[in-house]
């Protein structure tokens, strides 16, 4: 398979925005001296030609800061952007555009229009990761052949390599188009070889390939800004003394929207169809037993002037039942106090929390480490739950796609490693908990869809594929002994794979990967991927790991909104698919949370970065127009008169007046009234899980996204999941009834003994809603039984 590409005007648009704030700038190549001697002696040790010992660099800008200004504010009016109030740098500039509409192949473009108009020819792309750099190399061989045929020349692109010293003296010294990609780290790390990059080199003529580079006045195009961008890294860019720089990413930071020229953000991006459609499958518990102790420690924040705090999330008993809750922490925080005295957190005071290990210690003893989860009862469900209902989801959308050609992926992303794959005592990889669960997942999913899919093409190329080979790995990989390891462990002898053929698939052959040929239909996925790899066929993305404050909703679906291809390559679009683009292009993304919480989220996280431009001219209503329109308005009065008068005086004071009451009833009478009430009335409910399911029906603005009408629920259901209390965790049932209800424990014990057995069992299946529903009901039947003997 071979990807298609045609041009589309919002790229066009982009890249004119850049290229005409230097409308009036000559066209010319510039070419500058090197030193003789030097060159010939690297001539000579190379046996590289390098006629007249010339290099090549991007020409000056030569227009006034006047004209760049004028030009910039001529654009910002055309693009409906807010003017800049001064030029940023010499010279900054920042295209916005929403993730999957194509921003690597804008910027590409961005350079052959440059170079057609002005004749500037070297350029460097810094990205953050290796998954972006792959990513955007990729990129390029997939257009080559595409912009060639555009623009009759060719684009010489490779990857900086401290020790690929002959590629960066063709950079410098070729007339043609020369892109280097480079990573951040490759000149902003205190590494051997990244030092390289400012050592002068004997087999480089004694040069630093810094200075070089540097020679060729580049202009710097940062893919994904916000993530390169640190103090340190500002510094380091500088030495490449760039010609102007260029931003692109969907999710810039508000303080680093520098001279803005384009945008495309999410809300224009799905209005003109140029994404997937999202719809959400929520899946929360209904009821939690509080039987074990709950904790996950998100994260430790490090202070220069106080001691590290860490943020926590545990379970609290509300008024509604007990929910999670997440608590910025420090030394001496007493978990059972501010759970609201859940029995689970007794002895869990902190004693000390690790800034440089990143863990908290409890006062019993406990330890956890930041990213770890303690004690949830619930997780492994919720787990399975969600990899059957993305299992579930896939096989309806291929079933769907099938014969229209389209391969559909599905995507997880985990937090840890092991989970997926991990090593025995011979050091031979096996299978972690959720490969294990896939499997079986997979073959049940797989038995009953039998009996739904009556298409015989789709039951035949299901039947081919196993379950052990539809899913691939991609994670960190130590080079000394091939073992997967934690990204948080990685170091310079590592890769980035669990083997080197689903590191090929996944990262650099997109089109095999999009082959229905190919079985690989599943990828697990560390959080490396969550920014710079994409697949325009993933329709499904599923997160097994603990939600956090650190990755927003936008970078998580981000990886699936690119419009879908089929096997000829064609991008199913507005071009091909008309009105229809959404009823085949859909993500659905399988959440950790319930639908409410990642909707209230990902809709929050859109209109923050949502440009102010209503779907209609506002009409804004003066005084005037108000009285026109409802003569009845009035001003409203107050009567002081009434205020201060002594009998308003006197009644205010009755009521402030606080009451007592004394009620005296028979023991016997009161006990059996709660003991029948509570066999009545008592209905604890059991632990179950919820999924709903909902899709964007209308977004048009920046006010719809505020209204929550973005999204409509579509389907839901619930499953029951069965479990016992847990025997670590014990309970002072008794106790917790009197402090709840102020009876005595005399005749709590005998409300206890009195009822039914079937009701006393409903303790042993969630026993923190016992006691919270037990004291409701014994609350109000008291209230009830004073009100008849007032």
């Amino acid at each position: 398979m071979k990807l298609k590409f045609k041009q589309q005007k919002f790229q066009a648009d982009a890249a004119d925005a850049v290229c005409d704030i230097f409308s009036g700038q000559p066209n010319i190549a510039f070419a500058y001296r090197s030193d003789k001697e030097m060159m010939a002696a690297y001539e000579q040790a190379t046996i590289i030609a390098n006629s007249g010992f010339e290099g090549y660099c991007n020409q000056r800008v030569l227009l006034s800061d006047e004209v760049i200004k004028a030009n910039l504010h001529k654009i910002q009016r055309k693009n409906q952007i807010k003017l800049s109030p001064k030029i940023e740098g010499r010279y900054n500039l920042t295209v916005e555009m929403e993730t999957g509409v194509g921003k690597t192949y804008t910027y590409i473009k961005t350079m052959f229009e440059l170079h057609k108009r002005y004749g500037w020819s070297k350029f460097i792309i810094v990205v953050p990761s290796v998954a972006i750099r792959e990513g955007v190399y990729k990129t390029f061989e997939m257009t080559k052949d595409h912009f060639a045929e555009e623009y009759g020349t060719k684009i010489h692109y490779f990857i900086y390599d401290s020790k690929g010293l002959s590629k960066i003296a063709r950079f410098a010294s070729d007339c043609g188009i020369h892109v280097m990609i480079i990573n951040s780290h490759a000149f902003n790390s205190r590494g051997k070889d990244v030092r390289r990059i400012h050592i002068k080199q004997d087999s480089f003529c004694s040069r630093r390939p810094i200075d070089v580079i540097a020679a060729t006045n580049p202009i710097l195009i940062i893919d994904e800004p916000q993530s390169v961008e640190g103090p340190a890294t500002k510094e380091r860019l500088k030495e490449f003394r760039p010609l102007l720089i260029l931003r692109y990413s969907a999710t810039h930071k508000t303080d680093s929207l520098y001279n803005l020229v384009y945008r495309l953000d999410a809300l224009e991006a799905y209005h003109k169809r140029l994404v997937k459609k999202i719809a959400v499958k929520g899946i929360s518990v209904t009821g939690t037993t509080a039987s074990e102790s709950y904790i996950f420690l998100e994260k430790i924040n490090l202070f220069g002037d106080r001691s590290p705090t860490a943020i926590l999330e545990f379970e609290i008993k509300t008024r509604r039942g007990v929910k999670k809750a997440s608590r910025v922490i420090g030394e001496g925080y007493n978990l059972y106090v501010h759970s609201g005295g859940l029995e689970e957190y007794r002895g869990y005071i902190v004693s000390k929390i690790n800034g440089l290990r990143k863990t908290v210690e409890f006062s019993n003893g406990v330890m956890i480490a930041v990213g770890e989860v303690m004690g949830s009862v619930n997780e492994e469900h919720l787990r399975r739950i969600q990899i059957r209902e993305t299992i579930q989801s896939h096989f309806e959308r291929e079933s769907q796609l099938f014969n229209k050609g389209i391969k559909v992926l599905s995507l997880f992303f985990i937090d840890e490693v092991a989970n997926y794959k991990k090593y025995d005592e011979n050091g031979r990889a096996i299978h972690g908990e959720y490969a294990e669960i896939f499997e079986e997942e997979y073959q049940a999913v797989l038995k009953k869809s039998q009996q739904v899919f009556y298409e015989q093409d789709y039951l035949t190329y299901l039947m081919r594929i196993t379950a052990e080979e539809t899913h691939a790995g991609y994670f960190s990989v130590d080079k000394k002994n091939n073992r997967i390891i934690e990204s948080k462990t990685r170091d310079k002898n590592e890769f980035i794979s669990d083997d080197e053929d689903a590191y090929h698939l996944i990262m650099k052959d997109k089109e095999r990967l999009l082959d229905l040929n190919e079985p690989v239909r599943f990828i697990f996925s560390h959080s490396a991927l969550r920014e710079g790899w994409d697949n325009p066929n993933v329709f499904q993305i599923c997160t097994l790991k603990q939600s956090s404050s650190d990755i927003r909703k936008r970078q998580e679906v981000g990886r699936g909104l690119r419009l879908c291809v089929n096997q000829k390559g064609e991008r199913m679009d507005i071009h091909e698919l008309g009105e229809d683009v959404h009823e085949v292009n859909v993500l659905t993304v399988i959440a950790n949370e319930s639908y409410d919480s990642f909707v209230q989220d990902l809709q929050a996280e859109i209109r923050e970065t949502a440009a102010d431009l209503p779907a209609y001219p506002p009409q804004v209503m003066v005084p005037e127009d108000a009285r026109s329109r409802y003569p009845g308005l009035t001003h409203p009065t107050l009567h002081k008169q009434i205020i201060e008068m002594k009998t308003f005086e006197t009644l205010k004071s009755n009521l402030e007046v606080k009451s007592a009451y004394l009620v005296d009833f028979p023991d016997d009478e009161f006990v059996g009234k709660l003991i029948r009430s509570l066999d009545k009335s008592l209905k604890v409910p059991q632990i179950c899980f919820q999924i709903e399911h909902a899709e964007i029906d209308y977004l048009e603005s920046k006010e719809t996204l505020q209204s929550g009408e973005v999204l409509r629920k579509t389907a839901g259901g619930t499953g029951k999941i069965d479990l016992a209390i847990n025997k670590k965790v014990r309970y002072d049932l008794i106790g917790k009834i009197v402090e709840s209800t102020g009876l005595t424990r005399n005749a709590v014990s005998l409300i206890l003994q009195g009822i039914k057995k079937e009701t006393f069992d409903q303790f042993q299946t969630n026993p923190e809603e016992f006691i919270i529903e037990a004291s409701a009901l014994i609350n109000r039947q008291k209230a009830k039984m004073m009100i008849e003997h007032r």
